[in-house]
């Protein structure tokens, strides 16, 4: 084995911490650059009164296979968390399937609680009406003004 003398060693201070690719925060990271892109596309639904569907809203992405609805499901849950960290309504609300009749899947409800915002089933009552509220408030939060109709 060879030794490496102490003087050989160069330590440089001034270097950064190497970022984690898998930190959702980091920019490099590709869930952060889709959440990006999805709050994007979600404010302009909300604009608009409209949700989409999970399906749609992969295609929307241009989203491709391998696991289209899990790359979404996790930028999703990125944007509630952020939500919830500004203390804003979820955007991840206008996401809904339609097998649920028009609600969103049980993992939105899952990290709703986990960032203590929701308690409750996510099948019963208290998962439509805290939908409902959600969505409402993304709505109103992102929605563009209601032209006024002038009657002569």
């Amino acid at each position: 084995m060879t030794r490496i003398p102490p003087s050989a060693i160069t330590i440089d201070d001034n270097q950064s911490e190497p970022t984690n690719p898998t930190n959702p925060t980091n920019p490099s990271n590709p869930t952060h650059a889709l959440a990006g892109r999805l709050r994007e596309h979600l404010q302009t639904l909300a604009a608009l009164r409209v949700a989409i569907s999970y399906r749609g809203l992969a295609k929307a992405m241009l989203l491709s296979p391998p696991q289209t609805i899990h790359q979404l499901t996790e930028a999703l849950e990125q944007l509630m968390a952020e939500d919830a960290a500004a203390d804003c309504p979820f955007i991840a609300a206008l996401v809904v399937s339609k097998w649920r009749s028009g609600m969103p899947a049980p993992g939105f409800f899952d990290c709703a609680a986990q960032l203590g915002r929701f308690s409750g089933d996510a099948t019963g009552p208290d998962a439509r009406a805290f939908h409902a509220a959600e969505f409402n408030a993304s709505v109103a939060l992102w929605a563009r003004p209601c032209p006024t109709v002038v009657t002569t």
